[in-house]
């Protein structure tokens, strides 16, 4: 048998794919060629058909899919810690939105993109989805990391530092969809900020350019009690029934958060087979609830985990995310079995993937999609013994353990060392701007 020469070859090692049968491969070896995946399986099997130009030894640690944050405001990295401990109306309208006005810019969102990208790359996160403003300047700083991005300019009815109106706002997001469409690591997207930020006529313009687009379409949906109650009491319908009134959901659109939704609510995302992000420990944190997503995956809707803002998690470390959702789904129920381990890893990986609308090309190691794969390390005390992988790495691996990340075959992590980002550079120009924040406060 002749083998064929390809680009990269992860060796030995036990190989998770993650995919909707969970295979697993021990040893397993992964073939990538041209940015994609061509060989999976066991290392004999693999090894007969390929040889690599560049190869990884894996042996002795664990292989498996990048990790997806299917929702955070990266650049909000530079706003870690700014507010703490406060609701979130308040943490939005009296620090986070007055920062904002005072210290948007692009360089200041390209900086906090390539802060957040470092904390991602270092915790096995090859994707995530971003809302926030100048995101073309987030995708230029995440093509240049090499990590995956889902962009999109949120859409809000007031002026801010990106655009003035709400019709400058949708023609930055066609911009966006126009200029990256095609590209390999940033996928554009339409995002109104929520139903409380963006008019009705505004989520309607904005749904119909993302359908024009074939592009995802995503804003936050019933994070507050205060958010149903004032839309109930302006409209007659929950914020999910009013997006239902207006025809803007779909399978394309992502409803961040959920976490007040009613037995009719969930309903209706199923039935328009609209998906969810849950985010806990943002949740939890700003104590706006949870959602409730074991009666969500009940009755069929997808949901994917995400962050959050590194200003209301305090971090971006999915595997937190993950060991965060399994448990508190557990207390809440009153059951263990409640949100097991291969359902939170499966959020973070294929689901995520399937919510954003990429599940065809990412979230899993099968052979035809992207090589987005992280290795772990499996010598740590924490990691021994281990007699069951998913649950192992749901309640008791850390985002510490990674060790190599490649996306979309290009290693951009070896060993714990970031080759396309200088982190020292970085780490001086966030903290000369916070010491900028801080002096700022005292002329206020």
């Amino acid at each position: 048998m002749v083998s064929h020469e390809v680009d990269l070859m992860v060796i030995g090692g036990i190989v998770l794919t993650a995919d909707q049968d969970w295979n697993i491969y021990e040893p397993g070896e992964v073939a990538v060629d041209g940015g994609a995946i061509v060989g999976l399986g066991s290392r004999e099997e693999v090894e007969r058909a390929y040889r690599g130009r560049e190869r990884i030894d894996a042996s002795g640690k664990l292989v498996m899919p990048g990790l997806i944050n299917a929702h955070t405001h990266a650049p909000m990295t530079l706003f870690r810690g700014i507010a703490d401990d406060l609701p979130l109306e308040t943490w939005l309208h009296e620090y986070i939105w007055p920062a904002e006005a005072k210290w948007l810019s692009p360089d200041f969102v390209r900086l906090g993109t390539q802060l957040a990208a470092a904390e991602m790359i270092r915790s096995g996160t090859v994707l995530f989805c971003d809302m926030y403003f100048f995101e073309d300047d987030i995708a230029e700083a995440c093509q240049e990391a090499g990590l995956r991005v889902v962009v999109g300019g949120a859409l809000v009815d007031f002026p801010n530092a990106n655009y003035k109106t709400p019709k400058e706002g949708l023609q930055y997001s066609e911009d966006l969809l126009r200029k990256w469409s095609d590209d390999s690591l940033v996928v554009p997207s339409v995002q109104p900020h929520s139903p409380y930020a963006a008019s009705s006529e505004l989520m309607q313009q904005g749904k119909a350019l993302a359908d024009q687009y074939d592009a995802p379409y995503l804003l936050h949906v019933s994070e507050t009690r205060s958010e149903v109650r004032e839309s109930i009491e302006k409209y007659g319908r929950t914020p999910v029934g009013r997006l239902a009134d207006l025809d803007v959901l779909s399978p394309s659109t992502v409803a961040i958060h959920g976490v007040h939704l009613t037995d009719e609510d969930i309903e209706l995302l199923a039935q328009y087979e609209t998906g969810v992000v849950h985010c806990p420990e943002s949740q939890l944190k700003l104590a706006s609830g949870l959602t409730p997503v074991p009666k969500l995956l009940e009755a069929g809707v997808k949901v994917g985990l995400g962050t959050d803002s590194a200003a209301s998690n305090n971090d971006l470390d999915m595997f937190g995310e993950m060991a965060t959702a399994a448990r508190v789904h557990k207390m809440i129920a009153g059951d263990p079995t409640a949100m097991p381990a291969r359902q939170a890893l499966s959020m973070a990986t294929l689901e995520a993937a399937r919510v954003l609308g990429l599940d065809d090309r990412l979230g899993s190691l099968e052979v035809g999609k992207r090589g987005d794969i992280i290795i772990l390390d499996l010598d740590a005390p924490h990691l021994v013994p281990m007699y069951n992988v998913t649950s192992h790495l749901v309640y008791a691996a850390h985002s510490s353990d990674v060790r190599t990340v490649i996306i979309d075959g290009r290693v951009v992590m070896r060993d714990r060392e970031l080759l396309t980002l200088d982190e020292g550079e970085i780490f001086a120009r966030a903290r000369e701007i916070a010491r900028q924040i801080v002096a700022s406060w005292g002329s206020n």
